[in-house]
């Protein structure tokens, strides 16, 4: 539907205002002025009523981006049509914001590409769209819009750091236990035979219980050595200002990146009520990442160490808790977990203040750093000592 813009309502005010005065004083000029006036209102609305018969695709890479990272947006423009295009603007909505691009006049059956860069100072699911065409005319008097309805779905992951994996872990053996139902998969102790899924691979088939079922089975193992990281992500908002959290954010997240490419079995707690376990691998660094581009802060009360974490078959291999300032009875809830981990190691973002200070705590390690950078170099210190 074409609209008449502000110059487009203030020149049909004074073309109306003209013609009447001319038919009210006699004066055949502004007759013609108000006339001419009325007119090229009436032709705008008539250019700008046709919509672009172009077809326009957009696309955003890459789809997942650390904060901070540069994204962009390619928009293609082809016509189809037999006849030359006129020019008009594609737009998309962004974080907020608008983003316009100016496509060219295209001949019959030409193509066009454009490329703009997209907002990625923010950590979250970024909304691209809906695309819209405008049409405007040459005077700027009238306008339309068109929605194509394409939106698309930008992640704006946590920033990541550099870090080194810390090898450590408590050996987990079938003939000690029974080995728990989320049992990371993949190696040495067959732990059940369940039915195919897609991605399961074809030379773990279990073809005497395909032949009893008339199904596809496939053997269930298990790595009872497989080492494990745990992190214990502090959320309160109250402790942790917004600044505070981003750094831990993405402190965390450099830090389950790390375990998790180096293969340990990862799991992700939240005083908020998080509890990820992905597994390892680059799926669990998506589902991770993914899981951390939403987060937010939590704004009621909790404790630091939520119910969750408690569970024994959950326990073993190292537990990293990041929080923002170490207080006493934050570090004495993370005191009772010790004895169910091979090493535990908290962290705490001093915002701002590089103390550098080391608060003794029984079987626990302490790392003090005024951000998310510092605190990833002396772990890697830590980690190589």
């Amino acid at each position: 539907m074409p609209r008449l813009t502000r110059r487009g309502w203030a020149v049909l005010v004074a073309a109306v205002v003209a013609y009447a005065s001319g038919v009210w004083v006699g004066f055949p000029v502004l007759r013609a002025l108000g006339g001419a006036g009325i007119g090229a209102v009436a032709a705008a609305l008539a250019v700008t009523a046709r919509r672009p018969r172009v077809v326009v695709s957009r696309e955003v890479y890459p789809d997942r981006v650390q904060r901070g990272r540069p994204a962009f947006a390619r928009l293609r423009v082809h016509n189809d049509n037999q006849r030359r295009h006129s020019a008009f603007t594609a737009g998309d909505r962004v974080d907020g914001g608008y983003h316009s691009v100016a496509v060219r006049p295209l001949a019959p059956g030409a193509d066009a590409v454009y490329h703009y860069e997209l907002p990625t100072a923010r950590r979250g699911r970024i909304q691209v769209g809906p695309l819209t065409l405008e049409r405007v005319d040459p005077l700027g008097l009238g306008r339309s819009h068109l929605a194509t309805g394409d939106t698309t779905t930008m992640w704006v992951h946590p920033r990541t750091y550099p870090v080194r994996a810390l090898v450590a872990g408590h050996p987990r053996h079938h003939h000690e236990g029974r080995t728990s139902d989320d049992s990371p998969h993949g190696t040495l102790d067959l732990r059940d035979v369940r039915e195919y899924v897609p991605g399961d691979e074809v030379r773990h088939l279990h073809w005497k219980a395909i032949a009893r079922t008339g199904r596809l089975m496939v053997r269930d193992y298990v790595d009872p050595n497989q080492p494990r990281f745990t992190a214990l992500l502090d959320t309160r908002a109250a402790l942790l200002p917004p600044d505070v959290f981003e750094e831990a954010v993405d402190l965390t997240a450099s830090l389950m990146n790390a375990a998790a490419e180096a293969g340990y079995w990862c799991r992700l707690v939240t005083t908020g009520g998080v509890d990820l376990k992905p597994r390892s691998g680059q799926q669990a660094v998506r589902q991770v990442l993914d899981e951390l581009c939403e987060l937010t802060p939590l704004t009621g009360t909790a404790p630091l160490v939520p119910a969750s974490l408690g569970q024994a078959a959950d326990r073993g291999g190292t537990l990293v808790v990041v929080l923002a300032s170490a207080y006493h009875e934050d570090l004495a809830a993370v005191a009772t977990l010790r004895p169910h981990y091979a090493s535990t190691v908290v962290i705490t973002l001093a915002g701002g203040t590089d103390t550098g200070v080391t608060i003794g705590v029984p079987g626990v390690q302490v790392i003090t750093a005024p951000n998310a950078r510092g605190a990833t170099r002396r772990w890697n210190v830590a980690v190589a000592e």
